[in-house]
């Protein structure tokens, strides 16, 4: 939980609802980098939880890629986490590869 910085009383923090094609979409960046070196599909998901966090922090801080969908871009990595913040809820639609397939995963949305 974060706090106002006016009244300083706690304010509760998003949560993050992940697309269900997000399992299999990680699953397959982490073994294929993994197979390129041993540990750099933990340095991916580290980077990943990083982001995670960030955007529950500050969801409002990364651009509107499109149709309402942010995105944060991993620093390290050729990836973005594309996400929609919504009234309950922070929905990640995508891992997206920054240069391979675009806009797959707009059927998710």
């Amino acid at each position: 939980m974060g706090r106002n910085k006016k009244t300083n009383q706690a304010i509760a923090m998003p949560h993050l609802v992940f697309h269900p094609a997000l399992s299999s979409e990680i699953k397959a960046s982490y073994d294929w980098y993994e197979d390129k070196a041993n540990g750099l599909g933990d340095d991916f998901l580290s980077e990943l939880e990083l982001g995670f966090q960030a955007i529950i922090e500050y969801p409002d801080t990364w651009p509107v890629f499109t149709k309402r969908v942010r995105r944060f871009i991993l620093s390290r990595f050729p990836y973005s986490i594309l996400y929609q913040i919504t009234p309950d809820m922070i929905l990640v639609v995508a891992v997206m590869h920054n240069s391979r397939k675009p806009g797959y995963w707009l059927n998710r949305l």
